[in-house]
């Protein structure tokens, strides 16, 4: 999800840990990383569920990417331009909402 690791690099980094750590640590350090990567998820889905559950009803979709602000705005770009008409009644009805795609 974070890293993109590819097959060579995970050769790479098993050779390099059996050179550092040695063969006969090396399965228990596995088991230990392994340990650490679920309670690391654990904490993370417990953490969200919490959230969701403080900030009530209207949040039961509530996704961990949706609090990255660059994913926030674009959602919010997206509902604007998804919009038919304006918001306000001030500008005449031939007003659009000009915004450069390259900035998406």
């Amino acid at each position: 999800m974070f890293f993109d690791f590819g097959a060579g690099e995970l050769i790479g980094l098993a050779i390099l840990a059996m050179v550092l750590v040695g063969p006969e640590r090396l399965p228990r350090l596995a088991v230990d990383a392994a340990k650490f990567v679920k309670k690391a998820r654990d904490f993370a889905s417990h953490a969200t569920n919490e959230l969701k559950s403080n900030l009530g009803p209207g949040f039961e979709d509530l996704d961990a990417t949706d609090l990255n602000p660059k994913n926030f705005i674009k959602k919010q770009i997206g509902n604007v331009l998804d919009d038919d008409s304006p918001k306000s009644t001030k500008y005449p009805s031939s007003f659009a909402y000009a915004i450069d795609p390259d900035l998406l």
